[in-house]
């Protein structure tokens, strides 16, 4: 892994966000030679496991926001944390009051169940209580990860093991995709209409109002000028922009019939939030190297990838709707 780091720059600055380093919930340190090492990219936002035989694993991690400094360069595991306490740093408490002291152990710990304390002053590679920030520029300076993921990385580190942190993109390590379907495989569900009833006498048969049908799927705009590769494979891939194309024409129909332009215009905020939080997903969990997307293999498993995301989408645009449309803003529409 370090001849693959040497590629990228390195540069140290300071960083700020909370970590606990109380004592009763350290673990002993090994000092045994553990043979492992963690790499962190900051262009990949992606942190990469390298094992003793030196296979690599990667995962998504959430990195410090935009104004916030965060620390590059080399660094190692001072101390492993389970159930850590989070104490909002004095810098974080003045500029929030409403801050408590400390958050213990919870569903409601930023730190969540798991935490790597590096060798920078309260930094730390932790878990969260806000999964959909990871892939994002979110934090105060530490590494988010998802629960599943710190839980892989906190069992295979130990005290001591040596941590990188670069600017650039690490190109030669291969990122773990989700294992939902089959690589190579893009698998698109269809709902096909049930068969028509059998003839039956008029008098017999209660005639009712047609179903709606499906909304026609709506092409993105932006498909035009489209550049990141996850985005141009869902314009590009007629399965991908099929299903992306349904949950925006649900969407479309629905603000349509918003009579009220003030709800309506309500409503798309809230919809266009959501499309936000879903593309930072997708580029998370579905993440390929730029200039790679037209190896096979790896345009297989993001295709396959994006079905997945795209088809769950559609379920969630249908359900946030269903929410809107109970809301006080909406329920006086015609």
């Amino acid at each position: 892994m370090w001849a693959l780091l040497a590629l990228a720059g390195i540069a140290g600055q300071g960083a700020a966000q909370a970590a606990d380093p109380g004592p009763a919930n350290l673990e002993p340190a090994n000092l045994e030679p553990v043979g492992r090492s963690i790499a962190i990219s900051l262009a990949d936002r992606r942190l990469y496991l390298t094992d003793p035989d030196g296979g690599t694993r990667s995962f998504p991690v959430a990195i410090g926001r935009p104004g916030v400094p965060i620390p590059v360069g080399d660094s190692s595991i001072k101390r492993k944390r389970r159930d850590p306490t989070w104490r909002p740093t004095a810098n974080q408490r003045r500029d929030n009051p409403a801050l408590p002291r400390a958050v213990p152990p919870g569903p409601n710990n930023p730190l969540g169940r798991f935490a790597l304390d590096l060798g920078w002053p309260a930094i730390a590679i932790h878990g969260t209580n806000d999964p959909d920030s990871v892939g994002t520029r979110a934090s105060g300076g530490c590494f988010r990860m998802l629960p599943a993921d710190i839980e892989t990385v906190f069992a295979a580190a130990e005290v001591g093991m040596p941590v990188r942190v670069v600017r650039g993109a690490l190109g030669g390590a291969t990122p773990e995709l989700p294992a939902s379907r089959p690589a190579g495989t893009v698998a698109v569900a269809v709902k096909t209409a049930p068969p028509p009833p059998l003839a039956a006498p008029v008098s017999a048969v209660a005639i009712a109002k047609p179903p709606e049908p499906p909304p026609a799927p709506v092409a993105d705009p932006r498909c035009a000028t489209m550049t990141a590769p996850l985005r141009r494979m869902i314009c590009d891939v007629p399965a991908l922009a099929f299903l992306d194309g349904r949950a925006r024409g649900t969407q479309d129909r629905f603000l349509a019939g918003i009579a009220d332009p003030a709800a309506r215009a309500g409503a798309a905020y809230e919809l266009i939030q959501d499309e936000r939080r879903f593309h930072e997903r997708i580029a998370a969990l579905c993440w390929i190297r730029s200039g790679t997307e037209g190896d096979p293999a790896v345009a297989a498993a993001a295709q396959s990838c994006l079905a997945t995301a795209l088809d769950r989408r559609l379920n969630d645009v249908t359900e946030r709707i269903a929410s809107l449309r109970g809301g006080t803003r909406i329920a006086g529409q015609p």
